[in-house]
């Protein structure tokens, strides 16, 4: 790092702190205003903040970590435009007219308050375990890699920058709220959007360009059945990526993600009205096509370079145990290939992108913690208490991630893997109990909650199962142990998905149906005339031209990748 570099890193900050200024010199009266920006976000601001909350540090570090060590195969989980599009026209009505501020709000509306209870612990568990925890855990290493400091003042320099990182954003959230989550994202995501984008043009010209790129990862095979780093769809008998399981899994885990999750829903509900909203998920569908590019090839590109460059003792830092450090990619290429004053940017591009993360998380675990919990039990509470019972409810879940990372740190090398892992058994619950629930008029009640309950229950009994049989050598084998460890990853995250939608069916079923007045506006054909002509002006021929473009854009993806 140079002086200019540091230069430019004190104009960034200075910015930060003048939005901060500014948005705390608007009044933020109640918590509508604290945790939704007020709810006139325009669809410029959405689809940025959708982009920039999606893009944390786990894409820096883990997606250019998983380009570096499988290639392209968690590249269906980054391809998936056409699953926010999803979020834009098919559910974007339902939770505007229901006017929630939560997802978990939205279920009991729809079902009952235990559901909404039981999605709020999946949530804050899920926060917790995944979000916070890897989101730190990557800055800490992003910082350790790019300023090249093994400890300071006698502390691994990695929780110095951790801690720090968290401190700050912190800060920034609790005073801002989510005006300054949503402004701070429309600066930072272009320095982020612009610093991968040179990186990868340096890269690829270090490199010998796009067909060196493709020729040293084509001939690098991933799996027995003779599958390249190159190919997308892999052989159903590929241990990690088969090609059923990935389209099955990924398909759930990103429905999950991007339609029920409060962490990017929210970001929709603060749209002005469903035409904003629309248009903001449709600008956030086109900006999710650039990640393959900007942070899995970039991975791709680090791995052909440290091929090329074995002999002079390789691009990439070694683990202990003799590997390559994968997860260490994108950082190594900022430290390696930028000029100075650039590096300084791209430090604050990634800077911002783990802010961003950070911030939005904190923001949406205050919400979920005061309006699901806090609320419920005390409904009189004045809206100033509400907003400050919110930022003391940041605290505790910061506290919480940070005590996480050291049982996180031995996750380590494979960081995408681990978030997509925990989320995949997360997921199929939580997707069952809402899809059902917005298709399916008969879904009553106690269908809903017990499909989200089955879901919770066998989730943590694989996560469970996981821990303990990977820390346990020589354990026998049983059908419990092929069930929650052996099976394919995805393949579980599928069958999961299944037997949580019979469950809902079989309990939805056996209980009485519920009445139309409960229903009407939360599931297809049950809205008003006036309802539907709302919903029917909000889109125009345009909002279609540019859905109908990402369609085809995501097809010729996997044609060439096929």
């Amino acid at each position: 790092m140079q002086s200019l570099d540091w230069i430019v890193i004190g104009v960034f900050c200075l910015a930060l702190i003048g939005i901060i200024v500014w948005v705390m010199k608007q009044k933020q009266n109640d918590s509508a205003d604290y945790f939704l920006g007020g709810r006139d976000a325009t669809w410029i601001a959405i689809g940025a903040s959708i982009f920039a909350s999606n893009i944390g540090s786990e894409h820096l570090i883990g997606l250019a970590g998983a380009g570096a060590s499988s290639g392209m195969a968690m590249a269906h989980w980054e391809i998936q435009g056409w699953m926010i599009l999803i979020l834009g026209w098919v559910f974007v009505p339902f939770y505007s007219r229901s006017m929630v501020y939560t997802m978990p709000e939205f279920l009991e509306r729809r079902y009952n308050s235990q559901s909404r209870t039981i999605l709020s612990i999946i949530s804050l568990v899920s926060y917790v375990l995944t979000k916070v925890a890897v989101t730190v855990y990557a800055g800490g290493l992003v910082f350790q890699q790019v300023f090249g400091i093994e400890s300071l003042w006698g502390i691994d320099f990695f929780w110095i920058a951790a801690i720090g990182l968290v401190l700050i954003t912190a800060l920034y959230t609790i005073f801002g709220g989510m005006k300054s989550v949503l402004y701070t994202s429309v600066l930072q995501t272009p320095i982020l959007l612009l610093g991968s984008l040179i990186i990868l043009v340096l890269g690829l010209k270090e490199l010998g360009g796009w067909d060196e790129m493709m020729r040293i990862t084509g001939l690098t095979t991933v799996n027995a059945e003779g599958d390249t780093m190159v190919n997308l769809i892999r052989s159903n008998n590929d241990p990690n990526f088969p090609w059923l399981g990935a389209l099955v899994g990924s398909a759930i885990i990103g429905f999950w993600y991007w339609c029920t999750d409060q962490f990017i829903v929210q970001r929709v509900l603060s749209g002005k009205n469903q035409k904003e909203a629309r248009r903001g998920t449709i600008f956030g569908a086109y900006l999710k096509l650039l990640p393959v590019f900007l942070f899995l090839i970039p991975g791709m590109i680090a791995f052909a370079l440290h091929q090329k460059t074995l002999d002079d003792g390789g691009f990439l830092p070694m683990l202990a145990n003799g590997a390559t450090n994968a997860d260490a990619a994108f950082p190594t290429l900022v430290a390696k290939l930028l000029p100075a004053g650039v590096k300084g940017l791209v430090v604050c591009g990634i800077l911002a992108a783990l802010m961003s993360s950070l911030a939005s998380l904190f923001n949406s675990s205050a919400m979920l913690f005061t309006i699901d919990f806090y609320k419920r039990f005390k409904p009189n509470t004045p809206e100033k208490k509400l907003v400050g019972i919110g930022q003391a409810a940041t605290v505790v879940i910061v506290i919480l991630g940070i005590l996480w990372i050291p049982i996180m740190r031995s996750v380590g090398d494979v960081l995408y893997t681990y978030l997509q892992d925990v989320q995949s058994v997360l997921a199929p619950g939580i997707a069952a109990a809402f899809l059902l629930g917005i298709c399916w008029k008969r879904t009553t009640a106690k269908g809903g909650q017990w499909g989200l309950l089955s879901g919770m229950i066998i989730g943590l009994t694989r996560l469970g199962a996981k821990v303990y049989y990977s820390n346990v050598s020589g354990a026998a084998d049983s059908l419990f142990k092929y069930l929650f460890y052996d099976l394919n990853w995805l393949f579980f995250c599928g069958w999961m998905f299944l037997f949580c939608i019979i469950v809902v069916v079989l309990v939805s079923l056996a209980t009485p149906a519920p009445s139309a007045e409960k229903i009407q506006g939360l599931v297809f054909g049950t809205s008003t005339p006036e309802q539907r002509a709302e919903t029917r002006a909000s889109w125009g021929k345009w909002d279609v031209i540019h859905s109908v473009i990402i369609l085809g854009i995501t097809v010729a993806f996997y044609i060439y990748f096929w």
